[in-house]
């Protein structure tokens, strides 16, 4: 193995210089929450999906619409991914997510679309698990930081084949509501939102680390549909993902979607976000 090289002399002060933030958030577009949570107060759910352990299953959200995941038999994590319903090239974007909100998200935050659209597609509406703040480990809940688990680095490290971990469930989800082969289907899989998973990066390797997640039965995270949304939610076979994922022995336990609609008149005035406005010549013109 190579050395590391050795410290200059001025490293104390090199190391000592303050960070900057990369995207300042004071100026993105905030959400009327007000206006949400009073939309919410007499809205009637109007659909729901049961995600099977170890398996994952679509959903459907129309625009100006509400969509809850909850725990409902025991600590279970899960592997979201939302995509435009009119347009599958316009998906979740995890890592501008990241950029803009942090590692982990919360009520008030959004998640974000990719390029060139890069709009709000769903807004944090209530968070059970609000409470659990960054614990002394650095870990947190609803990470934009994980991938999800998947066959091909499960076979890069282990030379297994596993087709129950949360890509090839998605996958699978996503095939079976679209009609299409799982080939056909597997590229527009991607990376999620970390429903209920407690993460961090540790302080001496900076790895990824996943702990058991706080989550209990009757816990939730809902959601404000920015735009017709197609979902998919995949319930990890890691269970609370306090030891392992992509395993057969975890004790996992389903999750619960369920779709809200405001009353007719509740959003008045409220409109879905429009694609980015850049216009796209890249100093081409």
């Amino acid at each position: 193995m190579t050395k590391s090289p050795a410290a200059p002399a001025d490293a104390a002060a090199r190391r000592a210089i303050k960070p900057v933030i990369c995207y300042p958030n004071e100026t993105l577009p905030v959400p009327d929450l007000p206006l949400y949570q009073a939309a919410r107060q007499g809205a009637v759910k109007t659909g729901e999906v049961l995600v099977q352990p170890r398996d994952a299953a679509c959903f459907e959200v129309p625009a100006g619409h509400f969509f809850r995941i909850s725990s409902v038999e025991g600590p279970q994590v899960g592997d979201l991914n939302l995509w435009n319903k009119n347009d599958l090239s316009e998906r979740f974007y995890s890592g501008k997510t990241r950029a803009l909100h942090g590692t982990h998200i919360t009520t008030g935050e959004r998640m974000w679309t990719s390029f060139p659209h890069m709009r709000p597609m769903a807004t944090i509406t209530e968070d059970t698990l609000g409470w659990y703040g960054m614990d002394e480990f650095g870990g947190s809940v609803h990470d934009v930081i994980g991938t999800r688990c998947d066959p091909y680095t499960g076979n890069l490290l282990a030379g297994s084949q596993y087709h129950h971990c949360c890509h090839s469930n998605l996958t699978r989800a996503l095939a079976d509501h679209l009609g299409l082969p799982p080939a056909e289907a597997e590229p527009h899989v991607h990376d999620v939102l970390n429903v209920f998973m407690c993460t961090g990066f540790t302080r001496d390797t900076g790895q990824y680390f996943m702990k058991a997640s706080p989550v209990r039965p009757g816990d939730y995270l809902e959601f404000f549909a920015e735009i017709d949304l197609l979902g998919a939610l995949s319930a990890c076979p890691g269970g609370d993902c306090s030891a392992e994922h992509s395993s057969d022995t975890a004790a996992c336990f389903p999750l619960l979607v369920e779709v809200i609609a405001p009353a007719e008149g509740a959003l008045s005035g409220w409109k879905s976000p429009l694609p980015n406005a850049y216009d796209q010549s890249h100093g081409c013109r």
